[in-house]
């Protein structure tokens, strides 16, 4: 990203509602382009923490996904591959599934936040399954003195090839998106401007076929707001914008889904103010340029995630990713009312606050059995795990375990259906059973529960 008040680079999304965005013309919306088979879905994206310290990696990392909006990292949210040459590490991730069903991810050459590093090659891996990674190299688009930012590909059926588009600043003195063809991820032909709106435009993702429409969304780098583009082809030259701006804070890295069980689209973004927060928008009509938001309730994104890209599989693809990297061994607790709230704990008292959270492993926590009763469960502290959450006139607060009976009481609580959505979770006091855990001006204690209200203080959903 050029602009120096940008932090990261990732695209612009966002809307606190539902926002009408004008359209050029009507279109219907088509059935999608999902593969028949698929059930599941895979995100790839690098990690980023906002003092760009512990849980800040380069890598490429994998979650998973049944649903498309909550998502399990694997590897413990480690990454499952690095980039050997060039910068050494790796930016805005993105996988594309070849015709004959492998894989190929594509990744920035860039490692950390140096926007002023020039380099005209991408990170390129072939992988049949996403469990192995083979065909590591740095793969060349042009001669430019500049970067090659946020690449993505798509089957262009018309010319029986890949197009890869990416930004770059060309000779117009701003990034445009640029493309190049290839059949084999090796080699490519000369690169071309495929959209240039008159201004600094990066991180394109095209959405093809839609009803016979192709759909560009894209950053304008020069206000930080997410626009769409659109085309009856897939020329380069033939985009022409059709929405108005979006924007959420500092939102950048548009990814459009398509639901695998529904009509409805996700609209993902990631924003850099406040750092790696993603929020989600859905559609069911592309063609109307209209977006609604989401309730963070609905969608989880793994922990110091950016710039994910998104692609579906197969169930049994879904099985071999979890069984070859595996669920992580910690949890998140994400609070009811407060979804952009996670609990956490902060000089060792228990309470609820905005992600991302710093340091992040304050809120990482192992259900382990009930230290008084092994049917219920007590929270252990992923960062300090001789210490655990316990209740002490009634707040909650994390003490090491003194190895009494007291103490395991104290920490011991009865995870129930959540007290204001079933699908959630709540938990009651082991040694004062007419009382949860529950928040109150965001510290954690155990309090009786009568109201609606209190219900909602009273329900987390348990998650990653």
């Amino acid at each position: 990203m050029t602009d120096a008040a940008h932090l990261s680079r990732r695209r612009f999304l966002g809307m606190a509602a539902t926002v009408p965005v004008a359209a050029t013309g009507a279109l219907a919306l088509g059935a999608g382009a999902a593969h028949a088979a698929d059930s599941a879905y895979v995100m790839c994206y690098f990690t980023e923490s906002t003092n760009l310290g512990d849980g800040t990696d380069y890598g490429l990392h994998l979650a998973v996904s049944t649903d498309g909006l909550r998502w399990m990292p694997l590897n413990q949210n480690n990454p499952v591959v690095t980039p050997t040459e060039g910068a050494g590490g790796l930016r805005d991730p993105f996988i594309v599934r070849k015709q004959d069903g492998t894989f190929v991810v594509l990744a920035t050459d860039l490692k950390g936040t140096d926007w002023n590093y020039n380099s005209q090659y991408i990170h390129v891996w072939n992988s049949t399954d996403l469990r192995t990674f083979t065909g590591y190299h740095r793969l060349k688009l042009h001669d430019m003195v500049t970067h090659s930012w946020a690449p993505e590909a798509f089957w262009d059926a018309g010319r029986g090839q890949y197009a890869i588009i990416y930004s770059s600043v060309n000779s117009s003195g701003h990034n445009v998106i640029m493309v190049n063809y290839t059949t084999d991820f090796v080699t490519v032909s000369a690169p071309q401007v495929f959209f240039d709106p008159g201004y600094d435009a990066i991180d394109g993702d095209m959405t093809v076929g839609v009803n016979g429409v192709n759909y560009l969304y894209f950053k304008n780098n020069r206000n930080g707001t997410l626009l769409g583009a659109r085309s009856t082809s897939l020329n380069p030259g033939s985009f022409t914008t059709f929405t108005s701006g979006l924007s959420h804070g500092g939102t950048e890295a548009p990814t459009v889904v398509k639901s695998l069980t529904s009509g409805t689209y996700w609209l993902w973004g990631d924003t850099y103010t406040p750092n790696g927060v993603f929020y989600a928008w859905q559609s069911t009509d592309l063609s109307s340029g209209t977006w609604t938001a989401l309730d963070q309730r609905t969608y989880t994104q793994p922990v110091n995630s950016k710039h994910c890209g998104i692609t579906t599989i197969t169930t049994t693809q879904y099985d071999n990713l979890v069984a070859k990297w595996g669920a992580p061994s910690w949890n998140r607790l994400k609070s009811y009312n407060y979804p952009a709230r996670y609990v956490r704990h902060a000089n060792y008292v228990g309470r609820i606050d905005e992600y991302p959270i710093e340091p992040y492993k304050d809120s990482l926590w192992k259900l382990v059995p009930g230290l008084a009763d092994s049917s219920g469960v007590s929270f252990q502290s992923v960062n300090y795990p001789t210490r655990y959450l316990r209740h002490y006139s009634y707040a909650l607060r994390l003490d090491a375990n003194d190895g009494t009976s007291a103490f395991a009481a104290d920490a011991t609580f009865y995870r129930t259906a959540g007290l204001a959505d079933s699908s959630w979770s709540s938990f009651r006091s082991y040694n004062f059973p007419t009382r949860y855990i529950r928040h109150a001006d965001y510290a954690l204690r155990i309090d009786p529960v009568s109201t609606a209200a209190e219900r909602q203080d009273a329900t987390f959903q348990v998650g990653y």
